[in-house]
């Protein structure tokens, strides 16, 4: 698909009662119940809780793709990404009827509504569902493996987001967006289903860089049994993992859901129109390896106790009054030369306190600090 139509698309298919980080179930039934008669959408199963998990099928194509968001309940983005794609479905687009056509499409857009409601990344019995593909001892675990082994999938898309700390490979590149086919076996076999998913990889990769040029990244492929997309790349069904990351200043992550847009739909479009068998999979080992050597703010050159040092804060994400606020907390006071900030304040080797004159310390929190006795917020 060409890039300037899959912006204008997005521009139309854009669901603009979801914003911000916070997606929960409240967000999304009366979007479910208003979805046109080609979308079934069912209730598949309960929390731990007894909130409802919900699919949405649609198309009446031969090519069967299963895909979840909000395994971990704190990120969201592919969720609200997915709804502006059911808009763009319902459109009279000649792509959207070619994949429609092509493709079945089985979705689940919350599949840990406990962990949604709390913005937890486990869910109600503090379990990490992406590590409990074995195990299977949640029933959201066990609504995933039924919704697998019913669908019988052609393709997985395994949807989450990731931290603000990634960069693509050793740069100052924040990873935006990262993808990974999983490995099926300790030895990282390269085989047919794994080069499918890679192929896939390759094809989004490429679109994506013609808006967001060399930050896209690739998540480590160690080998996890207990991971779902590594048990279902096991089971031979090509996997991919989306990994929605950090755009400049985007912290309510709005940019980066268009370019899951833009990744979805174009997986789509090109699983719709070709047969893919794998072949094209060489392109994905171009693509860097994420690496962490980001942080939301240094503070460089800074005077602390004497000594003339980097501090770098993190927001720490936490729900208040059903929002996210960002929080920052010091994680590090050392000589940081090797790492990079989503924003950088230069101390230009003046004393750097906390409130009343405070000794800065790692772990703690600073809604802001004095620079030479100048106040500076931390804050977004």
């Amino acid at each position: 698909m060409d890039i300037e139509l899959i912006k204008n698309a997005y521009s139309f298919s854009k669901e603009k009662s979801l914003h911000h980080r916070y997606i929960c179930n409240d967000h999304i039934v009366s979007l479910l119940n208003n979805l046109p008669s080609n979308f079934r959408v069912d209730v598949i199963g309960e929390s731990v809780n007894g909130e409802d998990i919900f699919s949405v099928t649609v198309g009446k194509g031969d090519k069967r793709l299963l895909l979840w968001s909000q395994m971990h309940g704190n990120e969201s983005t592919t969720t609200k990404a997915l709804f502006d794609v059911f808009n763009f479905l319902t459109s009279n687009n000649s792509y959207a009827k070619a994949i429609l056509n092509n493709c079945t499409l089985k979705i689940i857009p919350i599949l840990n509504p406990d962990g949604a409601r709390a913005y937890t990344r486990v869910n109600a019995n503090e379990v990490d569902l992406n590590r409990d593909a074995q195990n299977l001892t949640q029933p959201e675990s066990l609504v995933l493996k039924t919704c697998f082994e019913d669908f019988k999938p052609d393709y997985c898309y395994n949807l989450h987001g990731q931290r603000t700390i990634f960069s693509a490979g050793k740069s100052n590149n924040s990873a935006i967006v990262s993808f990974l086919s999983p490995a099926q076996d300790e030895a990282r076999s390269l085989s047919k289903n794994r080069k499918i998913a890679m192929e896939v990889v390759s094809v989004m990769n490429n679109a994506l860089q013609q808006v967001i040029p060399n930050k896209v990244g690739i998540y480590d492929d160690a080998f996890n049994i207990n991971c779902v997309g590594d048990t279902f790349q096991h089971k031979g069904v090509p996997t991919i993992l989306f990994e929605a990351g950090h755009f400049p200043n985007d912290y309510a992550r709005e940019e980066t859901r268009a370019l899951i847009f833009n990744s979805l739909l174009t997986s789509f479009n090109y699983i719709a129109n070709n047969n893919v068998e794998g072949e094209g999979y060489e392109s994905y080992f171009d693509i860097p390896a994420n690496e962490k050597l980001f942080f939301d703010i240094i503070i460089r050159n800074a005077d602390v106790n004497g000594e003339i040092l980097d501090i770098a804060i993190q927001y720490e994400e936490r729900l208040k009054e059903n929002s996210i606020i960002f929080v920052p907390k010091i994680q590090k006071i050392s000589k940081l030369e090797n790492f990079y900030a989503h924003r950088e304040i230069n101390a230009n080797n003046s004393k750097v306190l906390g409130a009343k004159n405070g000794t800065l310390k790692e772990e703690s929190e600073n809604d802001f600090v004095f620079i030479n006795n100048q106040k500076t917020s931390l804050y977004l």
